[in-house]
């Protein structure tokens, strides 16, 4: 019997060949693989790296006034409301593609309503600002009359549809950059590019919080394969099986750690998963992965936090 994960790279993969593509992979994933809906558990995977993020403005005394940006807006925009919460002056958040709905960020309003009200969201945001929150209860009350541009703006977001390596803001115009589960889907050379931009737009003293999964996100669908399972895989079967749709660059953190040297942007990645050694030990890994430290490539997930001011 054909495995989940390669019934769905199949899919993805034809997907990926057909005009709408994008449009096509949404209703496979909400009619099929559920993987957009907005539930409790995709709320909680992103209002915890809200809460990383926010806590690292924290340290740095920043977060008021300040001016936010996000690398992969999605198609719920947990994060930028969180800033929005808190107080930031304003929110640039930016995609490829225009996932971004007014249902879809009304949804978010509703999940947030809905986690104040049962008394978790505040376990995770704090420091959410009282004036903010009420204007954002009157916005929901409004929801009818506004557009999503008009709803976006009263948040202070600003959504770009287009690409990160050429973002067209000011230079030394933003206090903080980050994305949730992105790194991951960018191939290096354009990430690359993209770090050198965002070199370019952040202050002096700024800030950047990255959380990166570097697990198969083949193993999110199907749990009869392990998070290190598209390891076993050569560069040129991996290209077979990869997709444009949702592509893997199935980088290991010390991969992005060298980066960050060769561009000159200091890191910390003290927060990380360091896996299971005893899974990893058992997959027969590939070149270029099969030189690595076994340490190394079992570290599933991690944070490149950075401090310009460093």
């Amino acid at each position: 019997m054909i495995k989940k994960w390669v019934l769905k790279a199949i899919v993805q993969k034809t997907i990926s060949f057909l005009p709408y593509k994008n449009s096509i992979n949404y209703f496979f994933q909400k009619y099929i693989t559920k993987g957009v809906e907005l539930n409790d558990l995709h709320f909680e995977n992103k209002i915890i790296c809200a809460k990383d993020h926010t806590d690292h403005l924290l340290k740095h005394k920043i977060e008021n006034n300040a001016t936010c940006f996000e690398l992969g807006t999605g198609w719920y925009p947990v994060v930028p409301l969180s800033f929005y919460l808190i107080g930031a002056k304003q929110i640039f958040t930016i995609d490829l593609n225009a996932h971004l709905t007014k249902i879809t960020l009304l949804k978010t309003f509703e999940k947030y309503f809905e986690w104040k009200k049962n008394g978790k969201l505040l376990s995770y945001l704090p420091q959410i600002n009282d004036e903010r929150w009420q204007q954002l209860e009157q916005l929901y009350v409004r929801r009818n009359e506004l557009d999503l541009k008009q709803l976006l703006s009263k948040l202070n977001i600003v959504s770009i549809v287009g690409d990160a390596r050429r973002t067209d803001l000011l230079r030394n115009s933003i206090d903080f950059i980050c994305s949730n589960n992105t790194f991951e889907h960018i191939y290096p050379d354009i990430l690359e590019n993209i770090l050198v931009e965002f070199k370019r737009i952040i202050k002096p003293n700024g800030l950047m919080s990255h959380f990166i999964d570097m697990s198969d996100h083949f193993a999110h669908f199907d749990n009869s394969i392990s998070v290190y399972n598209f390891l076993k895989f050569t560069e040129r079967q991996w290209t077979l099986i990869d997709n444009s749709i949702q592509p893997q660059n199935r980088m290991r953190l010390c991969q992005y750690q060298k980066m960050y040297k060769q561009l000159e942007i200091p890191f910390n990645t003290n927060l990380i998963r360091p896996g299971d050694l005893n899974v990893i030990s058992k997959i027969a890994v590939k070149a270029p992965y099969n030189t690595y430290n076994i340490k190394e490539l079992a570290i599933s997930h991690g944070y490149m936090l950075t401090n310009f001011s460093n």
